[in-house]
């Protein structure tokens, strides 16, 4: 099969494309990196003329405060046009997300009907914000979620623009339009799978894929301190809770400092932020999550003990009887006997490790993941 991938925000699409690579089918991905996370695409719609020099960073944030006019987007949309006359003739178009390109509505909504009528078959996937997910959480029917600091404090309203602005018109017309030219729609982990059935949509469920070939495991030694890393996004830092990691590892530092190293990044690019944390033992990922999103996940794959989503309902759907990862509340002295437990019980740091990779191998394996895209494909 030719296949064209659209959009990427956590490398998903880059192990999908190498899972179907290797079972021999031509896969192209196009998408803008991610920003300063910089993944890598074969056609790159990535805005350098006005994020790049001072001067035009200054007129595209001068517009863009005085008459919500977004030059990053403006040049997106022109990288777009031009490469679009070579995305067609593919037998299957995944879209990231109803936003993948990150346009206005409106012109992502013209390339989308341009690149359907120019290619045969398509889908959508949700692994992050989207319009029934949020619709759903704004409920508040589950016990947290990504939503949950807005929904305790409106004040949050301003952090929160990136997921709320898919209640908007007409970003909502976009995603209706997707779900009725769709053959079909895909859900990554059980945190977009409850809200879109919740939501009475017929999706397909299939797990992320880690690249198992490439990211290698590595037993965890407990000669010298224990090392927990922190990874900051300020762009999602209320969404993923990391106020109560900071409190969590200051009563720490304070507690074990003889016994602990502790390492926190902020806003790095992603090949940066994995040579910082491949020498840690502990990675804190996120409190409101019910199942791992990608980053924990590739770490859970270099038996990294992850703080991050593991409730019941994920252990219930892998049938799982060992701890693969430790389930992070929102609550910093549950945080905080964790990360104690775990500093005074060396060996459990050894164990979760090794369970992160054999559960990594048996569900999220990079081929047995393509081959099951294939099958919903097909």
């Amino acid at each position: 099969m030719r296949i064209l991938l659209v959009g990427e925000y956590s490398r998903l699409h880059n192990s999908l494309k190498e899972g179907l690579i290797s079972l021999g089918h031509e896969v192209i991905l196009v998408s803008h990196g991610d920003h300063f996370k910089n993944y890598s695409s074969d056609y790159s719609i990535k805005p350098i003329f006005f994020s790049r020099f001072w001067i035009t960073k200054k007129v595209r944030n001068a517009f863009k405060r005085f008459f919500s006019f977004d030059f990053e987007k403006m040049e997106r949309a022109i990288r777009f046009y031009l490469i679009l006359p070579k995305l067609k003739g593919f037998d299957h178009v995944q879209l990231i997300n109803s936003d993948a390109l990150e346009l206005h509505p409106k012109v992502s909504l013209f390339f989308y009907k341009k690149l359907f009528a120019q290619n045969k078959k398509a889908s959508l996937l949700v692994c992050g914000d989207e319009t029934p997910v949020i619709e759903y959480l704004l409920k508040n029917e589950m016990k947290h979620s990504i939503l949950s600091p807005y929904l305790n404090d409106s004040s949050l309203k301003k952090q929160y623009r990136f997921s709320l602005k898919y209640l908007q018109p007409t970003y909502k017309k976009v995603f209706n339009w997707l779900k009725d030219n769709v053959n079909s729609i895909i859900v990554s982990d059980m945190d977009y799978k409850i809200p879109m059935e919740k939501m009475n949509y017929k999706v397909n469920f299939i797990p992320n894929p880690i690249n198992t070939h490439k990211i290698l495991f590595s037993e965890l030694k407990m000669d010298e301190k224990i090392i927990i890393f922190l990874g900051i996004n300020r762009l999602s830092y209320d969404k993923k809770g990391i106020h109560f990691f900071e409190k969590a590892l200051k009563i720490i530092e304070g507690k074990y400092a003889d016994k602990v190293e502790i390492i926190i990044t902020e806003n790095i690019p992603y090949q940066h932020y994995i040579s910082l944390y491949n020498k840690a033992h502990i990675l804190l990922d996120q409190v409101y999550a019910y199942d791992q999103g990608y980053n924990a996940l590739e770490a859970m794959a270099k038996g990294k003990v992850v703080f991050t989503g593991a409730e019941q309902e994920f252990e219930d759907y892998y049938e799982l009887n060992e701890r693969v990862a430790i389930n992070a509340l929102p609550e910093v002295n549950e945080l905080v006997n964790e990360l104690s437990f775990l500093i005074d019980n060396p060996q459990e740091i050894i164990t979760i490790g090794k369970n992160a990779r054999a559960f990594i191998e048996r569900e999220h394996d990079y081929l047995k993941i393509a081959k099951k895209y294939l099958e919903v494909w097909k």
